[in-house]
């Protein structure tokens, strides 16, 4: 299974430079390959809040979006709960000080490592923090 960081979803389902060739890997992807983190979710929904506050998408457009991501999340996403030591290790990610890392994309590193799972995102941070961690890292 591949896990699937927000950048990608938030691409695919908003204007941004990235949306075409976001939603052409996730339509080629088999289906019940996919899943994403109780994390994921939390973080999709303050992505287009910053979005709404931005100017980038009106509330009407939010909620549409929003719609599509729960039902994306239904029927194609199995959702990885995130667990007391995805924290821990997500820390000791953050601690790379050097890499720039941020914390929510620590934690999805962290869950994706622990679940097995290969992280596919459009952050060069993320993929690059993973690679050097040994965490299977991927660009859609």
């Amino acid at each position: 299974m591949a896990y699937i960081d927000t950048s990608v979803l938030v691409a695919a389902t908003t204007r941004e430079a990235r949306t075409a060739s976001a939603q052409r890997w996730l339509a080629s992807q088999p289906p019940n390959r996919l899943c994403i983190s109780d994390w994921t979710i939390t973080e999709f929904s303050a992505a287009l809040s910053m979005k709404l506050r931005m100017g980038h998408l009106d509330e009407s457009q939010r909620a549409e979006v929003l719609a599509t991501f729960a039902a994306m999340t239904q029927d194609s996403f199995a959702v990885i709960p995130v667990m007391r030591n995805d924290f821990a290790d997500a820390a000791r990610l953050a601690d790379q000080y050097g890499s720039g890392l941020r914390a929510g994309d620590a934690l999805h590193l962290a869950i994706a490592a622990n679940a097995g799972e290969t992280i596919v995102s459009l952050d060069r941070i993320l993929i690059k923090t993973a690679l050097a961690a040994g965490i299977r890292a991927q660009s859609p």
